[in-house]
């Protein structure tokens, strides 16, 4: 009986023992390298496409475009591609610098929607009802235009590419951040209440880790569209990847190559933003717990 007793507390025992051998304290995001290495990546990457990607004033092919408008042509096609990566990496420099914008100034439209004073979400949510119903080709017209009005004012093309899909993507983040910040449990915010945090406590250490998750694969679809319709900035002089397809379709005649070329730039910028978001939704999932 002593044999059986001894293997019973032992079986007893395991779980607790096994529990404390998997038990593995908690490391906040900032010491994490799996989470900072990327944010430094990141961050590197903006500084580069900031400080040294210039746009070029015209694409001049150095290859005699073949004759014929219906045969395509391989060697045509491949010798476009050194121009069509330098229009692209304009268009990957004014997407993710609107972008930018469009995540921080996101999450301000959404907490100035959620405000409880009418003043303040009644103007917000009508801001964002208004742009959001108005293609974003309209609005690079009009901050063009408002540039233009105002005296004194004089922003290189990729700045008003910034501002304007930033200001476009920043409604429908702030859309998706208040359906993450509505996602969190009520009880989450009276546990905060009933413990007396402040409100910045409440929200980086309560809300907001809990929010990001849920909003993720959304900013990863602006994200993509964001890339879309960057291109679209060659009427407001942004020399990227679909002004060198209609710069060279002008001068050879020839539509075949550099419009497929573009579309095939589209992809090697989409997939890798794409790819990335959902490693980083992967990375962060411990916070839904």
């Amino acid at each position: 009986m002593s044999a059986i007793d001894d293997a019973a507390t032992e079986a007893a025992e395991a779980p607790e023992e096994r529990e404390i051998e998997e038990y593995r304290p908690h490391r906040k995001w900032y010491r994490r390298a799996d989470i900072m290495v990327p944010v430094l990546v990141l961050v590197v990457v903006y500084a580069l496409l900031v400080g040294y990607v210039e746009s070029p004033n015209f694409f001049r092919t150095r290859m005699e475009a073949p004759g014929g408008l219906v045969n395509f042509d391989w060697m045509w096609f491949f010798h476009l591609i050194p121009l069509m990566l330098q229009g692209l990496l304009v268009t990957i420099k004014g997407a993710l610098l609107g972008f930018a914008v469009a995540v921080v100034l996101g999450f301000f439209l959404a907490l100035g929607r959620r405000a409880k004073l009418p003043f303040v979400s009644w103007p917000t949510m009508a801001v964002i009802e208004f742009i959001r119903s108005t293609p974003v080709l309209v609005q690079l017209f009009f901050w063009l235009a408002l540039e233009r009005a105002i005296p004194g004012l004089n922003l290189s093309p990729i700045a008003l590419l910034m501002v304007g899909l930033g200001v476009h993507y920043a409604t429908y983040c702030s859309e998706a951040y208040r359906a993450g910040i509505n996602s969190v449990d009520k009880g989450q915010w009276e546990a905060a209440t009933a413990l007396n945090l402040s409100p910045a406590t409440k929200w980086t250490r309560v809300v907001i880790p809990q929010a990001v998750p849920n909003v993720l694969p959304a900013l990863g679809n602006y994200l993509v569209a964001a890339f879309k319709d960057a291109p679209m900035a060659f009427v407001i002089g942004v020399h990227g990847v679909l002004f060198f397809a209609d710069q060279v379709a002008a001068e050879t005649f020839r539509v075949t190559e550099p419009y497929l070329i573009a579309g095939a730039g589209f992809l090697v910028a989409s997939l890798p933003a794409a790819w990335a978001v959902r490693q980083l939704e992967r990375k962060i999932a411990y916070e839904r717990i």
